[in-house]
């Protein structure tokens, strides 16, 4: 007797916390039944169980057997696991979305402080629930190295109920695509869902800034939804570097851009140091083609993370050449890279100048406002607000 074939999707390992692990066995007879293995069984076991049930019924089956080993998961966790399998035994166009935060409706600002983003394992929900308590000034929701390729199918689901549904405490959700073109796919499962700004990782021309943009038209088209989508492509090679300025320049979308010292430094052949001297040409280069184009430039991540006080220094020396921000891999990265790339002294006093000179011009009645013989314009002004706004959190 042929056995049917199992579906699976999620993590199997015992120990692993807000999490799960399903498989599907489609039947031809014998209705929807579901064994359920969970540590919170006795409390939301029902729960589970009803959300299983009306999944496979939005996907129009009717005959299978689902197993779930559940450590904890939330609904938008097991949905997603749970549509994962459904969609490599079934062909559908129809989602399963979960009812999205309000509060997750927010669009982004163009001009906005990003001092700090944390990566997230795409794939791993615990890491999501509580990145926002950490205030950040973005969250990535990483689809690319983070997430083994057998799992990055698996990992689209989970990341887009994260947008509907995780609260991040107003940090700008990011998602880290994967390289181009296999990222373009990867953009229809984010865009719809108030996704704020996605990277895209080993850019190396504008052409892959051109392709983004072509495929964000198309998404916009089909989902009819109007608020901005933001870009910030992660610069990896030394042909990204040479082509640095045309990128920056490539779309109205870019307001970011960032160097990945590890795979540059891969692709130049060498070890990347603390010191950093290999790859200070490059860093120089991108600030350059960054601050001519009008954009943000970011640094790379700081990977030491025992390191607090070579952080500090690391964060020190980007902002001495320009640098806007810098990547974080833990937590614990967040609070000293704001300390450290908040406002000094001179910044807050020019601040200080920019809004007297302002409000003197506004209540005089001119509409044309300026320091000396400098003519001040509405986004240094803006710019001007955020910096004496974050000096108050972060005072000198």
């Amino acid at each position: 007797m042929t056995k049917n074939k199992i579906f699976t999707a999620g993590d199997n390992n015992p120990k692993s916390r807000s999490d799960c692990f399903v498989s599907l066995e489609l039947k031809k007879n014998g209705g929807i039944t579901v064994n359920l293995k969970s540590k919170v069984e006795s409390l939301y076991g029902e729960s589970i169980l009803n959300l299983c049930r009306k999944e496979l019924e939005f996907f129009g089956i009717k005959n299978a057997h689902l197993e779930i080993t559940d450590t904890g998961a939330l609904d938008f966790t097991i949905a997603a696991r749970i549509e994962a399998a459904v969609k490599q035994a079934i062909n559908t166009d129809k989602d399963f979305l979960p009812e999205i935060l309000p509060e997750n409706k927010y669009s982004t600002e163009k001009e906005r402080f990003r001092f700090s983003r944390l990566y997230l394992p795409g794939n791993t929900p615990k890491m999501m629930l509580n990145a926002g308590v950490h205030k950040p000034h973005g969250i990535i929701l990483d689809l690319e190295d983070s997430v083994a390729p057998d799992k990055k199918q698996e990992a689209r689901f989970l990341v887009r109920n994260a947008l509907r549904s995780v609260n991040f405490y107003g940090a700008e959700r990011m998602v880290r695509i994967n390289q181009l073109p296999a990222g373009l796919e990867d953009i229809e499962f984010v865009a719809p869902h108030y996704v704020n700004l996605l990277l895209i990782p080993k850019c190396e021309s504008a052409k892959q800034i051109h392709d983004t943009d072509a495929e964000m038209k198309r998404i916009r088209k089909k989902y009819g939804f109007d608020y901005p989508v933001y870009y910030m492509p992660i610069i990896e090679s030394a042909s990204g570097i040479e082509n640095a300025f045309e990128i920056a320049r490539a779309s109205e979308n870019v307001v970011a851009m960032a160097i990945g010292l590890e795979d540059f430094t891969a692709d130049l052949g060498v070890k990347r140091t603390k010191e950093g001297t290999e790859s200070l040409y490059a860093r120089m280069r991108l600030v350059n083609a960054c601050k001519a184009a009008g954009i943000q430039p970011i640094d790379s991540v700081f990977s030491d993370v025992g390191d607090e006080e070579g952080l500090r220094q690391t964060v020190k020396e980007s902002k001495m050449l320009g640098f806007e921000g810098i990547g974080c891999i833990h937590p614990r990265q967040i609070a000293p890279v704001h300390e450290s790339f908040a406002p000094d002294k001179d910044e807050i006093a020019k601040a200080e100048k920019i809004i007297e000179a302002f409000n003197k011009a506004k209540a005089e009645g001119r509409g044309v406002i300026s320091i000396g013989t400098k003519m001040i314009d509405p986004p240094v002004v803006k710019r001007a607000e955020k910096i004496l706004a974050l000096s108050a959190n972060y005072p000198v």
